[in-house]
C-alpha cells in the first residue's frame, strides 16, 4: 500500500503542478486582456474628453453656442460673456435690468425689448456667418457689436 500511496501523491503532485502552470497562464492572460482593455478605456475617455470639449466651446470657434445663447439670452448679453466681450455683456445686462426696473415708472417700457432684439440679430447674425468668418471677424478682430 505504501507504494500505491505514493504513486498516488506523485499524481497528485502532477495535478497540483498542472494546475498551478494553468493558474499561471490564465493570469498572464487575465493581466493581458486588463491592459488592452485599459488602453481602450483611455482611448474611448480621450475621445469623448475631446468631443465634450468642442460641443461646450472649448474649441477656439465658439459661433453655435454664442449663436443660440444670443437668440435665447440676449437680453442678459450671455452671449458677449462667451465670446470675451465683458464691457458689453454688462451693457446689455444693465439696460435690462434698469428697463425692468424703470417700467414701474413707465419710461422704462420703451427700453425692455431693446436688449432682445439686440441679441435675436447678433445670434442671426452670427449663426449665418461662415465659422471661418465668425473666427476672424469676432473672436480674432474682437468686433464687440454686430
Amino acid at each position: 500500500m505504501s507504494e500505491e500511496n505514493k504513486d498516488l501523491g506523485d499524481k497528485a503532485e502532477e495535478a497540483f503542478d498542472k494546475a498551478k502552470d494553468a493558474a499561471k497562464d490564465a493570469a498572464g492572460d487575465a493581466k493581458e486582456a486588463a491592459s488592452d482593455f485599459a488602453d481602450e478605456a483611455k482611448k474611448t475617455a480621450n475621445e469623448f474628453s475631446d468631443g465634450l470639449n468642442k460641443a461646450v466651446g472649448g474649441s477656439e470657434n465658439k459661433k453655435i453656442l454664442a449663436g443660440i445663447l444670443a437668440i435665447i439670452l440676449g437680453s442678459l448679453g450671455v452671449h458677449k460673456f462667451i465670446l470675451g466681450y465683458q464691457k458689453e455683456g454688462f451693457i446689455l445686462l444693465g439696460v435690462t435690468i434698469a428697463a425692468y426696473v424703470l417700467s414701474c415708472v413707465g419710461i422704462g417700457l420703451l427700453f425692455i425689448g431693446l436688449p432682445w432684439i439686440v441679441g435675436v440679430i447678433e445670434g442671426i447674425i452670427y449663426l449665418t456667418k461662415s465659422d471661418e468668418e465668425f473666427y476672424n471677424t469676432y473672436q480674432v478682430g474682437k468686433k464687440p457689436w454686430f
